[in-house]
């Protein structure tokens, strides 16, 4: 094999996935967040923000949830939405944990 055949081949074979039509993938749904995962106990995560243990985190404030978390992410409406502090997580949407921060 050329040199000239070598790069028309490798040319054409760059070529041949644009030239495929395209197709989107789509990866697997994130999963819900576990009240049990490590991550999750550690931040003291509820899937209920009426759980809450008030003695166990005083910082809690009535009527914080994630619905009105700075740090909820995701389109409203749905009950259980992504969180930048569980990342590739949903969490529940009346949940609450101690990085709750309130909206602005």
């Amino acid at each position: 094999m050329t040199r000239r055949e070598l790069i028309k081949n490798l040319s054409l074979a760059a070529a041949l996935p644009a030239a495929l039509p395209w197709r989107e993938t789509r990866g697997a749904a994130p999963e819900r967040l576990d009240v049990k995962d490590p991550a999750a106990a550690a931040l003291g995560y509820v899937e209920n923000a009426a759980q809450v243990d008030t003695k166990k985190y005083p910082a809690f404030v009535k009527g914080s949830t994630c619905e009105n978390c700075l740090l909820l992410q995701g389109s409203a409406g749905n009950n259980y939405r992504p969180c930048s502090v569980f990342p590739g997580k949903l969490v529940s949407v009346s949940g609450w944990c101690k990085s709750w921060a309130p909206e602005i």
